[in-house]
């Protein structure tokens, strides 16, 4: 029964396949989705995250300023009364 459906179709000439720029686009956005689904994979707040990133790294560039800037010697000394 299911191969008698097969017959109904219309001919090849009439599928449309698009030409190679629309393909490569479509393509192209379909990877870029993929890319940022994998991005966000698992993560519930992915601006939260983009937050603490950014947070980590001005830290991290802070401290090596001053490690510069204070010759690898931290600000805060022992002193004993």
């Amino acid at each position: 029964m299911g191969l008698c459906s097969s017959c109904f179709k219309g001919s090849s000439e009439e599928l449309i396949t698009p030409d190679a720029t629309v393909r490569r686009q479509q393509q192209l956005e379909a990877a870029e989705r993929r890319r940022v689904e994998n991005e966000t994979r698992g993560i519930k707040d992915p601006e939260r995250v983009r937050r603490m990133q950014q947070k980590s790294e001005e830290t991290a560039r802070r401290e090596e300023e001053a490690a510069r800037m204070g010759g690898g010697q931290s600000a805060l000394r022992w002193t004993q009364d």
